[in-house]
């Protein structure tokens, strides 16, 4: 697009400089006042054809031969240009349209963030520096256009329409986030994901306390109201400022290189029903485990070592990203 830019720019130019050379000329030549002067050189090069706005001398008709012919070259090459900036614009349009589809088409297991608002951009910056597939769905172009300049695969239409969310796969998703700017577009959004996917995982921002029953009820997993919890953070910030700031380190971008990620034992794994104490994980691989989330939904916080891993639990552990990466290939290995 760059060079579509430079190009209109160039063209401008090109006009404006042809403009006031023709008024200075008709001023400097046959001392025609200023207005009259552009007018005559704007019916000159534009081949309008008009009558002289004076009569002209002899060098005063030089000056038009050239002025015509120069004038009217660029007026050809403008209109030249433009046309084609014109068929650029509307077959990069096309092209780019059909290689988002193309690449939405290939999606599997990924995430579909409607909204790209200041907390949609936080949900897909996150999925981001996750490395997970997922495509964002805004109404504005601008916010679109944002998206794409940061990498993310976006497309512009409207999240609350059920053939917008079919498009971008959502049958084929693993998860959906929703973070229109009103609670009623978010509900809609939620009631119309779950009925064409079931097993779909769903969050939603609210604005309004009392809408978060309405949306767990319609289907959504999880539902944050973005000024509650930053007043709960602000709060415990104050209060235990050391436990806020390991907790930023933990989840967010940091020089400590630390986080904390949820990794399942494969229904597979050999390291089924093996304790924590056997599996060494934090002397092998540096991971601490906080806590196991049973297959069954339970919860067991700060797991003693001789706690059992069963199959289909998750550990909710805290480590490198390597070593956490080594820590789910180890759980997901094929019991020989």
């Amino acid at each position: 697009m760059e060079h579509i830019r430079k190009r209109l720019v160039f063209i401008a130019a090109a006009i404006a400089v042809t403009l006031l050379a023709g008024t200075a000329g008709f001023v400097a030549i046959e001392d025609y006042p200023p207005f009259d002067a552009f007018y005559m050189t704007l019916t000159t090069i534009s081949t309008v054809g008009y009558a002289e706005v004076h009569p002209l001398s002899d060098k005063g008709r030089v000056f038009n031969s050239f002025l015509i012919f120069f004038g009217v070259a660029t007026m050809f090459f403008a209109i030249g240009a433009v046309t084609q900036t014109a068929i650029e614009l509307e077959l990069n349009q096309f092209f780019g349209k059909r290689r988002t589809k193309n690449m939405i088409d290939k999606l599997r297991d990924h995430f579909i963030v409607c909204g790209f608002g200041r907390v949609g951009r936080g949900a897909a910056e996150e999925l981001l520096r996750a490395e997970v597939p997922f495509v964002i769905v805004d109404h504005t172009e601008e916010r679109v256009t944002m998206a794409l300049k940061r990498g993310m695969l976006a497309v512009l239409a409207d999240a609350t329409r059920d053939e917008t969310l079919r498009d971008v796969g959502i049958t084929r998703a693993k998860g959906l986030i929703a973070t229109l700017a009103s609670d009623a577009d978010n509900l809609f959004v939620i009631l119309s994901a779950r009925s064409m996917n079931a097993g779909l995982q769903l969050s939603a921002r609210v604005a309004e306390e009392e809408t978060e029953q309405k949306m767990r009820r319609a289907g959504a997993n999880f539902v944050f109201a973005p000024y509650n919890i930053t007043g709960h953070r602000m709060a415990q910030a104050m209060l235990r400022p050391h436990v806020a700031q390991f907790l930023d380190f933990a989840t967010k971008d940091s020089d400590l290189n630390v986080v904390i990620e949820q990794v399942q034992v494969a229904e597979t794994s050999e390291f089924a029903g093996r304790s924590l104490a056997q599996l060494q994980l934090r002397r092998d691989l540096g991971v601490i485990v906080l806590a196991i989330r049973r297959a069954e939904g339970t919860m067991n916080f700060n797991p003693p070592a001789d706690a059992v891993i069963g199959r289909g639990d998750f550990l909710i552990a805290m480590g490198e990203p390597e070593n956490l990466r080594r820590l789910e290939r180890l759980l997901t290995e094929v019991d020989a």
